[in-house]
């Protein structure tokens, strides 16, 4: 599609909100907290009305719907064994808020400190606390020093319980691995039940509760599916509106922004509406036929993901949930569920976590371990297996190893090359098998042992390092928590793309606020800390002063 084709209409606002996902949701329904304000909100994908979308169990089937998300290739890499790794990312109102694992984790302190450290001022936790009990409406115990009761989004405990899961967390306390009864509070390490955005049996996404209510609330949002924005339009240096394609009639748009324009793609869009733009490594834009607006070569640089492996083992003495989600056993789920009973469709793919050393002799918690009565085939989440199973999956906590996102084509429907370089770095291979021979351990526990037949997956022909790492490499992909493409950090760092204001650098009116903003990738899942991103980037764009740093117990 040609760069400079010329829009058939031309609207204005007060600001352009490029993408739907949780940080676009919550900026757009904030910004229309102010009277008279106006949002345009683009969202390259459809409404979020299918129904696999807020059924949790859906989750296995949204996933993978094209039609909902973006199936991003990753470029081959040696250190995968040559493979390419197929990342999802959202592409609804909600963005991957409506389509992702709904665990509710918030990371270690030090995580945020280490960006305020970066010349990155007021991101420390003590400051970011106060945006994570915004955001979140816990409905449970936990202390209100840590914890939110008044936010958009809920955060639930389990109401669905197996016995797999109990002896599960049994085992970790036979291991040392003590139970830790709110991992989101005081301290991440230990084992328990993983908290979760899903209420009354449905996900509660970004869009549903925050852009969508706001919507309909201010009548200020307008709100574009099927609008895949392909350029910031300047003025200079200036950031002045958006042009965006109809999906459904190819039909060229532009949307000017009076004040400013918000880019909110996600760590892949974000990075390559910024190069399509004009704004990114001169050399490569030039490649690319693209004007060259603003030269800033740390655009799509810095990428990181999580790279996780899944172990499995075949179970005996209890039915796991392979058996409870087919014939007549599912309608019984069905049944409790549409009675508002506790119900296997109602639960996230993982339930219990352990936080935990990769090696005994670190300090504090490198890995994070995801536990499920269920396995899937080859440990890939897709399709449950047909036996009776139950799998751990084991990622690092902060991956050393840093890829890239970089446009291949001037044409927006050409997807980026996404070189993730997982397992490059010599620390990331070494916590993974750490962590990898962590997981066997606890699958093996006299706790669990009732419970497990035998390892199936990588099973006992897998022992040495080697043969582990090899493994690893094998059978390792995303667990789609992608940051880092627009850095945060001060301008005079030049792996940084925008300022502690979330501003890009050297541009005027246009920010980026999303968790391609991350200077390091946090030690948890990343929807929690994307949220609080954005309620900080909102209270920047208004004006609104932050709220006090809080002072932490010790």
């Amino acid at each position: 599609m040609p760069q400079d084709q010329q829009p058939q209409s031309t609207s204005t606002f007060d600001y352009v909100v490029v993408g739907t996902g949780a940080a676009g949701s919550i900026v757009a329904a904030r910004l229309s907290e102010d009277e008279g304000v106006t949002i345009c909100a683009l969202e390259s994908g459809p409404p979020d009305r299918h129904p696999y979308i807020h059924l949790p169990a859906g989750f296995i089937k949204i996933m993978f719907n094209e039609a909902y998300t973006w199936q991003f290739k990753t470029e081959p890499s040696p250190n995968v064994n040559g493979r390419s790794v197929i990342i999802p990312v959202g592409r609804t109102v909600g963005g991957s808020s409506s389509i992702n694992g709904m665990i509710i984790n918030r990371g270690q302190a030090d995580d945020f400190n280490s960006w305020a450290q970066r010349g990155n001022a007021g991101w420390g936790y003590a400051d970011l606390l106060p945006y994570f009990k915004r955001f979140e409406r816990r409905i449970g115990q936990g202390d209100d020093t840590y914890r939110g009761r008044d936010g958009k989004i809920p955060v639930t405990d389990f109401d669905w319980q197996h016995e797999i899961c109990e002896a599960f967390l049994a085992g970790c306390v036979g291991l040392g691995i003590p139970r830790n009864a709110d991992y989101n509070a005081a301290s991440q390490p230990g084992a328990g039940y993983l908290q979760r955005n899903i209420h009354k049996g449905l996900r509660r996404s970004a869009g549903r509760m925050y852009l969508l209510p706001a919507q309909k609330q201010s009548g200020r949002i307008d709100l574009r599916t099927h609008a895949r924005a392909f350029k910031i339009v300047f003025e200079g240096r200036k950031a002045v509106g958006v042009r965006y394609v109809d999906e459904k009639s190819r039909a060229v748009h532009e949307v000017k922004a009076r004040k400013e324009v918000i880019v909110s793609g996600g760590t892949v869009n974000s990075a390559r509406l910024l190069q399509l733009s004009g704004v990114g490594a001169g050399n490569l834009l030039k490649s690319l036929g693209v004007e060259v607006v603003h030269d800033l070569p740390a655009v799509g640089e810095n990428f990181r993901d999580h790279c996780s492996v899944r172990l499995v083992a075949r179970a005996k003495n209890s039915k796991t949930i392979n058996e409870i989600t087919r014939g007549p056993a599912l309608i019984g789920q069905a049944l409790r569920w549409l009675m508002g009973m506790p119900s296997v469709l109602g639960v996230s793919p993982s339930l219990c976590y352990a936080f935990w050393k990769s090696d005994p002799n670190i300090s504090g918690a490198d890995l994070q371990l995801v536990f499920a009565p269920a396995s899937y085939k080859e440990g890939f989440i897709g399709m449950l297996d047909d036996y009776p199973g139950m799998s751990c999956g084991v990622w690092q906590h902060r991956p050393e190893s840093i890829g890239y996102v970089r446009a291949k084509s001037a044409d927006i429907f050409v997807d980026p090359a996404i070189q993730p370089n997982y397992l490059t770095h010599e620390t990331d291979q070494q916590a993974l098998v750490g962590g990898i021979k962590l997981a066997r351990k606890l699958l093996s526990t006299p706790e669990l042992s009732h419970f497990v037949d035998r390892e199936t997956f990588p099973g006992d022909g897998i022992r040495t390092d080697d043969e582990i790492l090899h493994w690893a490499r094998q059978y390792g992909g995303t667990v789609w928590h992608l940051i880092g493409t627009c850095r945060m950090g001060p301008a005079a760092d030049k792996s940084s793309v925008v300022s502690d204001e979330l501003k890009v650098h050297g541009l005027e009116n246009l920010r980026v606020i999303d968790a391609s903003v991350m200077p390091s990738m946090p030690s948890a899942n990343t929807y929690s800390a994307t949220m609080v991103i954005a309620e900080k980037g909102s209270d920047m764009i208004r004006g609104r002063a932050a709220p006090a740093a809080v002072t932490l117990p010790g």
